[in-house]
């Protein structure tokens, strides 16, 4: 090696010293964890336990800051303008990346620019209810019955993945959908019991209760694969639509900028709360899965799905409310 190029790695070492010794000492002082919903949903829930699982693995108190409002977007902006120190980070469902930024043309956020990827921390599809008393079972009797008369379905708001599923599935197959939002699951659910609405699309969270009860049937999982919660219910790709894949997921990033020994490091904790077999089992209680993807895997996804929802909202025309 040269004089030249023995300087330049020098000063390549030196330069990166600081970073390698923030990250050995980090953190020093308790790290706030944004949650840009309510208290009390399914995010609020599972950000208090990795909260309690990260904060015992890092030895500093992890604190939750609940900050909702704007279909998460203050929230979201609030940890884009924070100090990249490591000392905060927001855990958020898909839309805030995936459907907010096409939806909404005034965020104070830009999904691929303003933060730094840690980890997605747990998944789960959802699935495709109908009311007993339609006569649906399979996709195909959708496609079906939908040739003589549109069907409605419902999703719990405009602009939901839920939302953005239907209409992809009636792009896809052909089938004539109508789409009626409701202000949350829990609308939507009871005009389904009723009856009201023959079709809608919720998370397996909110639809595995009534679908013990046989209050509905499930038709069909958005995702990639079957769950054991509902083993015999097929996928819809299983049902001939190849490649059709929608689910809800959870994903923790920081501030851009923020040191890539702690953003990595952060990564690995995550991971290795998600290995324990009592997160496991609390994340299946909720109804989640414990599915972790490293920082290259969820940008790649982040990228993806905004590709994916930007042509599904180009075709069929969706609006923000």
């Amino acid at each position: 090696m040269n004089h030249t190029a023995a300087r330049a790695l020098a000063l390549c070492v030196l330069a990166a010293m600081p970073l390698i010794t923030s990250a050995q000492a980090y953190p020093e002082k308790p790290v706030t964890m944004v949650v840009p919903f309510p208290p009390g949903g399914s995010t609020d829930v599972i950000g208090r336990l990795f909260a309690v699982k990260l904060g015992a693995r890092l030895g500093q108190t992890i604190v939750i800051e609940n900050k909702p409002g704007a279909n998460t977007g203050i929230g979201a902006a609030a940890v884009a303008r924070a100090a990249p120190d490591g000392y905060t980070l927001m855990i958020t469902g898909a839309p805030t990346f995936t459907s907010n930024p096409l939806l909404y043309p005034n965020l104070n956020y830009d999904p691929i620019k303003s933060y730094e990827y840690v980890a997605v921390a747990g998944s789960t599809p959802f699935v495709i209810l109908t009311n007993p008393q339609t006569g649906i079972g399979t996709m195909a009797d959708i496609t079906k019955q939908s040739a003589t008369q549109p069907l409605s379905f419902g999703s719990f708001g405009n602009g939901s993945t839920p939302h953005m599923a239907g209409e992809s599935l009636a792009q896809r197959t052909g089938a004539k959908l109508l789409h009626v939002p409701y202000r949350g699951s829990a609308p939507a659910m009871t005009d389904l019991i009723g009856n009201q609405i023959p079709l809608s699309i919720d998370t397996l969270v909110a639809g595995l209760p009534q679908i013990k009860a046989g209050k509905v049937r499930a038709v069909a999982l958005t995702g990639h694969a079957r769950s054991a919660l509902v083993p015999d219910v097929p996928t819809v790709a299983e049902s001939g639509v190849a490649g059709y894949d929608f689910e809800t997921w959870f994903g923790v990033v920081m501030p851009k900028g923020t040191p890539a020994p702690i953003v990595a490091r952060m990564s690995k904790e995550i991971e290795a709360v998600m290995a324990e077999p009592d997160t496991r089992a609390k994340l299946q209680e909720l109804g989640f899965d414990a599915t972790y993807q490293d920082p290259a895997a969820f940008r790649r996804k982040v990228e993806t799905e905004l590709e994916r929802n930007a042509a599904i909202i180009k075709a069929a025309g969706i609006k923000p409310d």
